[in-house]
């Protein structure tokens, strides 16, 4: 009874269309999908892989590239003293990676032969930080632009804004709510994150919030201002126009 009272109150709440994604984009998002699966697969093979090692003396550099070229001298070391059933059991996990990478790659390459004639990736993909995975994803996770009144919304329904709270009147931020499509998420702070970190000169936004700021906070700054520029080029269907170069304050 109470169920059925709380569903009829929440019937009369004021509420908005969900935009209805073509076939294209649902299938855009299911090629995501199964990324997102292998991507985490490879990344928990390569944990294992290392605290395996670690129990041994074998410490190494975290990433797979370190991995891939350390693991022969790893193994010809442990061999000499392991035995050989653990030795070709870390063979093979390490073989199980190496077919976990070529998946990933053979599905990065669908992706990007399916979104080559889509003229909105073509015009977010200039965005710093939006790759053609970024990209398409948000397109296809968007559904239409037109779904949302701004694109403060947009970063919100994707989790990019700060969690509020507070009384008295005075509001108090904190961190990002983490509600919202996980996948995306990721895929703009990993974006925004790359350009703080290698592009030569990030913008005087950047460079002032990074004064303030740690690292982490800004890359999820930058991810929202980029989720809001996305929002903004295929809302209003114009080309992203790079800002002109800013003073950065001291």
């Amino acid at each position: 009874m109470a169920d059925a009272e709380a569903i009829w109150h929440a019937a009369q709440q004021p509420g908005k269309a969900v935009a209805v994604k073509t076939e294209a984009q649902q299938a855009m998002l299911a090629l995501h999908r199964v990324r997102f699966l292998l991507v985490k697969s490879r990344q928990m093979q390569v944990n294992e892989l290392h605290g395996l090692l670690a129990e041994y003396g074998e410490v190494m550099r975290k990433g797979r590239a370190s991995l891939f070229s350390s693991m022969p001298d790893i193994l010809v070391r442990l061999e000499e003293r392991l035995p050989a059933e653990l030795i070709e059991t870390l063979r093979e996990q390490l073989a199980e990676i190496e077919r976990l990478e070529h998946r990933i790659s053979a599905l990065e390459r669908r992706i990007k032969s399916l979104s080559k004639d889509d003229p909105g990736v073509r015009a977010i993909s200039d965005i710093p930080g939006v790759g053609f995975l970024t990209a398409t994803a948000a397109i296809a996770a968007m559904g239409s632009a037109g779904a949302f009144r701004s694109g403060r919304e947009f970063a919100a329904w994707i989790g990019l804004v700060p969690r509020q709270t507070g009384t008295g009147g005075k509001v108090v931020l904190k961190g990002i709510s983490k509600r919202g499509d996980k996948y995306l998420r990721k895929l703009l702070i990993n974006g925004a994150h790359s350009v703080i970190q290698n592009a030569n000169e990030p913008g005087a936004w950047v460079t002032n919030l990074l004064k303030r700021r740690t690292v982490n906070v800004a890359s999820v700054a930058l991810a929202n201002k980029m989720a809001r520029t996305i929002w903004a080029v295929l809302a209003h269907n114009k080309p992203y126009i790079k800002a002109p170069p800013e003073t950065v304050q001291h």
